[in-house]
Protein backbone atom coordinates (compact mmCIF):
# COMPACT_ATOMS: atom_id res chain seq x y z
CA UNK A 1 0.00 0.00 0.00
CA UNK A 2 2.56 2.69 1.02
CA UNK A 3 4.76 1.47 -1.75
CA UNK A 4 1.81 2.29 -4.32
CA UNK A 5 0.76 5.89 -2.68
CA UNK A 6 4.64 6.48 -3.62
CA UNK A 7 4.22 5.39 -6.90
CA UNK A 8 0.95 7.25 -7.65
CA UNK A 9 2.54 10.81 -5.96
CA UNK A 10 4.81 10.77 -8.15
CA UNK A 11 3.01 10.21 -11.41
CA UNK A 12 0.74 12.44 -10.08
CA UNK A 13 3.47 14.86 -9.37
CA UNK A 14 5.83 15.43 -12.37
CA UNK A 15 2.57 14.91 -14.81
CA UNK A 16 0.17 17.34 -13.34
CA UNK A 17 3.20 19.78 -12.63
CA UNK A 18 3.93 18.95 -16.43
CA UNK A 19 0.50 19.63 -17.71
CA UNK A 20 0.00 22.79 -15.42
CA UNK A 21 3.38 24.41 -15.81
CA UNK A 22 2.21 27.12 -18.03
CA UNK A 23 -0.54 28.00 -15.89
CA UNK A 24 1.52 28.18 -12.38
CA UNK A 25 4.20 30.43 -14.16
CA UNK A 26 1.13 32.51 -15.52
CA UNK A 27 0.12 32.78 -11.82
CA UNK A 28 3.41 33.16 -10.33
CA UNK A 29 4.71 36.19 -12.81
CA UNK A 30 1.35 37.79 -12.32
CA UNK A 31 1.81 37.69 -8.44
CA UNK A 32 4.68 39.73 -8.92
CA UNK A 33 3.36 42.21 -11.74
CA UNK A 34 0.43 42.66 -9.06
CA UNK A 35 2.35 43.02 -5.93
CA UNK A 36 4.56 45.89 -7.79
CA UNK A 37 2.08 47.51 -9.83
CA UNK A 38 4.96 50.78 -9.34
CA UNK A 39 7.06 48.43 -11.62
CA UNK A 40 5.25 47.96 -14.52
CA UNK A 41 3.29 51.79 -15.17
CA UNK A 42 0.31 51.25 -17.22
CA UNK A 43 0.37 52.26 -20.54
CA UNK A 44 -3.47 53.10 -21.03
CA UNK A 45 -4.81 54.33 -24.62
CA UNK A 46 -8.28 55.68 -25.08
CA UNK A 47 -10.75 56.13 -28.09
CA UNK A 48 -13.34 58.04 -28.48
CA UNK A 49 -16.54 57.70 -31.20
CA UNK A 50 -19.26 59.77 -31.89
CA UNK A 51 -21.95 58.74 -34.02
CA UNK A 52 -25.57 57.90 -34.55
CA UNK A 53 -28.08 55.03 -34.32
CA UNK A 54 -31.24 54.09 -35.52
CA UNK A 55 -33.44 56.76 -33.20
CA UNK A 56 -36.25 54.19 -33.35
CA UNK A 57 -34.19 51.43 -31.29
CA UNK A 58 -34.48 54.40 -28.46
CA UNK A 59 -36.85 57.10 -28.25
CA UNK A 60 -40.09 56.96 -27.29
CA UNK A 61 -41.81 56.81 -24.05
CA UNK A 62 -41.69 52.52 -22.99
CA UNK A 63 -38.12 51.74 -21.90
CA UNK A 64 -39.23 48.56 -22.34
CA UNK A 65 -38.90 49.03 -26.34
CA UNK A 66 -35.71 49.86 -26.28
CA UNK A 67 -33.60 47.79 -28.55
CA UNK A 68 -31.06 46.37 -26.24
CA UNK A 69 -29.72 43.33 -28.35
CA UNK A 70 -29.20 45.47 -31.26
CA UNK A 71 -27.62 48.20 -29.56
CA UNK A 72 -24.97 45.92 -27.93
CA UNK A 73 -24.84 44.35 -31.51
CA UNK A 74 -24.19 46.96 -33.10
CA UNK A 75 -21.25 48.07 -30.63
CA UNK A 76 -19.29 44.71 -30.35
CA UNK A 77 -19.98 44.11 -34.60
CA UNK A 78 -19.40 47.62 -36.12
CA UNK A 79 -16.89 49.43 -33.60
CA UNK A 80 -15.26 46.38 -32.24
CA UNK A 81 -16.28 46.48 -28.79
CA UNK A 82 -15.45 43.90 -26.52
CA UNK A 83 -15.84 42.50 -23.05
CA UNK A 84 -18.76 41.97 -21.01
CA UNK A 85 -21.30 43.51 -20.86
CA UNK A 86 -21.92 44.93 -17.46
CA UNK A 87 -24.38 47.86 -17.39
CA UNK A 88 -27.57 48.93 -19.95
CA UNK A 89 -29.24 51.70 -18.27
CA UNK A 90 -32.53 53.78 -19.46
CA UNK A 91 -33.78 56.97 -18.41
CA UNK A 92 -35.68 59.55 -19.40
CA UNK A 93 -33.11 61.32 -21.61
CA UNK A 94 -30.19 58.65 -22.07
CA UNK A 95 -29.30 55.19 -22.60
CA UNK A 96 -25.87 54.35 -21.12
CA UNK A 97 -24.14 50.95 -21.58
CA UNK A 98 -21.04 49.48 -20.25
CA UNK A 99 -18.19 46.68 -21.59
CA UNK A 100 -15.66 45.43 -19.11
CA UNK A 101 -12.99 42.84 -19.96
CA UNK A 102 -9.26 42.18 -18.41
CA UNK A 103 -7.68 45.78 -18.82
CA UNK A 104 -10.68 46.87 -20.75
CA UNK A 105 -13.29 48.87 -20.49
CA UNK A 106 -16.11 50.96 -23.06
CA UNK A 107 -18.96 52.74 -22.03
CA UNK A 108 -21.57 54.16 -24.43
CA UNK A 109 -23.58 57.12 -24.23
CA UNK A 110 -26.96 57.28 -26.09
CA UNK A 111 -29.13 60.80 -26.79
CA UNK A 112 -32.57 59.01 -26.71
CA UNK A 113 -34.28 62.07 -28.60
CA UNK A 114 -31.09 62.17 -31.58
CA UNK A 115 -30.03 58.50 -31.39
CA UNK A 116 -26.60 60.38 -30.85
CA UNK A 117 -24.05 58.66 -29.21
CA UNK A 118 -20.40 58.78 -27.59
CA UNK A 119 -18.31 56.08 -27.44
CA UNK A 120 -15.20 55.87 -24.77
CA UNK A 121 -13.19 52.98 -25.06
CA UNK A 122 -10.05 52.52 -22.42
CA UNK A 123 -7.06 49.71 -22.80
CA UNK A 124 -4.80 49.56 -19.98
CA UNK A 125 -2.08 47.54 -21.47
CA UNK A 126 -0.73 44.11 -20.96
CA UNK A 127 0.23 44.55 -17.60
CA UNK A 128 -3.19 45.49 -16.34
CA UNK A 129 -4.97 42.87 -18.53
CA UNK A 130 -2.71 39.37 -17.17
CA UNK A 131 -3.45 41.20 -13.51
CA UNK A 132 -6.98 40.97 -14.29
CA UNK A 133 -6.77 37.77 -15.21
CA UNK A 134 -4.71 37.02 -12.24
CA UNK A 135 -7.58 38.06 -10.11
CA UNK A 136 -10.47 37.15 -12.70
CA UNK A 137 -11.92 40.56 -13.01
CA UNK A 138 -14.19 40.74 -15.44
CA UNK A 139 -13.73 37.27 -17.64
CA UNK A 140 -16.10 34.85 -18.34
CA UNK A 141 -17.02 31.60 -16.92
CA UNK A 142 -14.33 29.21 -18.82
CA UNK A 143 -11.51 31.56 -17.36
CA UNK A 144 -13.20 31.25 -13.57
CA UNK A 145 -12.73 27.27 -14.40
CA UNK A 146 -9.05 27.60 -15.22
CA UNK A 147 -8.49 29.47 -11.72
CA UNK A 148 -10.50 26.84 -9.57
CA UNK A 149 -8.52 24.06 -11.82
CA UNK A 150 -5.12 25.77 -11.53
CA UNK A 151 -5.93 26.02 -7.60
CA UNK A 152 -6.70 21.73 -7.30
CA UNK A 153 -3.59 21.66 -9.92
CA UNK A 154 -1.26 23.13 -6.90
CA UNK A 155 -2.90 22.08 -4.72
CA UNK A 156 -1.83 18.43 -5.68
CA UNK A 157 1.36 19.00 -6.95
CA UNK A 158 1.89 20.54 -3.32
CA UNK A 159 0.64 17.46 -1.35
CA UNK A 160 2.14 15.05 -4.10
CA UNK A 161 5.10 17.10 -3.01
CA UNK A 162 4.74 16.68 0.45
CA UNK A 163 3.99 12.53 0.18
CA UNK A 164 7.31 12.04 -1.52
CA UNK A 165 9.63 14.09 0.75
CA UNK A 166 8.11 11.58 3.41
CA UNK A 167 9.48 8.53 1.63
CA UNK A 168 12.63 9.93 1.09
CA UNK A 169 14.62 8.62 3.91
CA UNK A 170 17.60 10.11 3.58
CA UNK A 171 16.40 13.82 2.53
CA UNK A 172 12.73 13.58 4.90
CA UNK A 173 14.31 15.35 8.00
CA UNK A 174 16.23 18.60 5.89
CA UNK A 175 12.77 18.43 3.82
CA UNK A 176 10.37 18.61 7.26
CA UNK A 177 12.59 21.38 8.55
CA UNK A 178 12.68 23.22 5.42
CA UNK A 179 8.52 23.23 5.33
CA UNK A 180 8.05 24.16 8.60
CA UNK A 181 11.12 27.15 8.59
CA UNK A 182 9.02 28.14 5.39
CA UNK A 183 5.53 28.27 7.59
CA UNK A 184 7.16 29.83 10.33
CA UNK A 185 8.82 32.51 7.89
CA UNK A 186 5.61 33.55 6.44
CA UNK A 187 3.94 33.80 9.45
CA UNK A 188 6.44 35.87 11.17
CA UNK A 189 6.16 38.01 8.15
CA UNK A 190 2.62 38.14 8.46
CA UNK A 191 2.55 38.83 12.28
CA UNK A 192 5.71 41.58 12.49
CA UNK A 193 5.44 43.87 9.03
CA UNK A 194 3.29 46.19 10.03
CA UNK A 195 0.00 44.61 8.57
Amino acid sequence: MKRKLAEWSRWLHIYLSMFSFVIVLFFAVTGLTLNHLDWFPEKESLEEVDGKLNPTWVNGTDTTLVKKMEIVELFRAKYGVNGLLNDFRIDETEVSVSFQGPGYTADVFIDRTKGTFHLTERSLGFVAWINDLHKGRDTGQGWKWVIDFSAIFMSLISLTGIILLLYLKKKRLNGIIWLVAGVALVVLLYFFTGL
